[in-house]
């Protein structure tokens, strides 16, 4: 364990939504070893807004970086320097921009070795190097390295018991019902599953109550087709609100996406479909979240984005893991 029982820590994961989620479970560890910390967390400005909703977190640095504004960014970046002398720089991206910041940040930075990182490069920027294979679940990952540079150890029993990564408010949509979100896009066409509507019918018992999320208008006329024939509801909210309702759900089933994640990071039930991402590296599997892959080995450093075998998956298997779940 460190000596200092109040470091000023700087924290780096930049992007994207579902990295983020699955970087924030650090969060309560490291106030569990270190009560008094104070947690700077530099994220990308288009993807920062969840972090606010981290009670743990000291101060969120949205950087602009996605939007090319690389002078506002390196002055944020020297503000938060000069207001603070970080004790413990952690780079959880391991990208070499990530790699980047942390060198701009502090002397005393960690991070991934050359060859646990998609980016062998980013290693040059860290004065000191945690080995771990690049293939090994994200929270593991995310935990190792946060407690190597804390000096602290952390258990599979602590994370099954760990508590929700965000604060949430009450729901405004309070049912007797089993309350399902159904989380159907992301980010990239290949990891989208195309028979949710499928789902929604196999789950379309009256004692559930059924929701599908979306974001935008081109998402809202998708979610409407997908429930055309069902009593499913479509549902848009902030993200604020989305976490919240996610809080209150008795299941979230969804694709490889940060919407989906954060079930797990709130300690709901969901299920997470995987095509061409490896599952058991991309989500933490517990009793109450499990993983639904189409069968095939994936190695993580080469994604093949047009294989859209996530579509292989029956909708079947999904309904029979939900109603297990649902009458847990």
């Amino acid at each position: 364990m460190n000596k200092n029982p109040a470091p000023n820590i700087a924290v780096i994961k930049l992007s994207a939504l579902g990295d983020i989620v699955h970087a924030v479970v650090i969060l309560q560890f490291i106030k569990k070893h270190l009560p008094k910390a104070k947690i700077t967390w530099f994220a990308d400005a288009k993807f920062s807004e969840i972090l606010f909703l981290c009670p743990q977190i000291s101060r969120v640095v949205s950087l602009p970086l996605k939007n090319g504004e690389y002078k506002k960014s390196l002055e944020l970046i020297a503000s938060a320097k000069q207001e603070v002398k970080f004790d413990y720089v952690i780079d959880l991206q391991g990208l070499l921009k990530s790699a980047a910041v942390a060198k701009l940040l502090g002397k005393n930075s960690y991070g991934f070795d050359k060859f646990s990182v998609k980016e062998p490069l980013a290693a040059l920027f860290y004065g000191h190097k945690f080995s771990c294979d690049y293939a090994q679940n994200i929270i593991l990952r995310n935990l190792g390295l946060t407690a190597f540079a804390l000096g602290f150890n952390v258990s599979e029993d602590e994370i099954l018991a760990k508590q929700p990564c965000f604060s949430a408010q009450q729901s405004k949509f309070e049912s007797s019902k089993k309350k399902i979100l159904i989380a159907p896009f992301a980010s990239e066409p290949s990891k989208i599953y195309d028979k949710f509507s499928d789902v929604v019918a196999l789950l379309g018992d009256p004692q559930n109550e059924i929701f599908v999320c979306y974001n935008g208008e081109k998402e809202e006329k998708k979610a409407l087709n997908l429930i055309k024939n069902s009593n499913a509801k479509t549902l848009n909210l902030s993200l604020k609100e989305l976490v919240s309702f996610i809080s209150s759900c008795d299941l979230v089933i969804g694709n490889d996406s940060g919407v989906t994640h954060i079930a797990w990071a709130q300690n709901r039930p969901s299920i997470t479909l995987f095509g061409n991402r490896p599952a058991e590296r991309n989500a933490y599997a517990t009793p109450v979240n499990l993983t639904i892959d189409a069968g095939k080995k994936i190695d993580a450093k080469k994604i093949d984005k047009s294989d859209f075998c996530v579509r292989d998956i029956a909708p079947q298997t999904i309904a029979n893991a939900a109603k297990r779940l649902l009458d847990a």
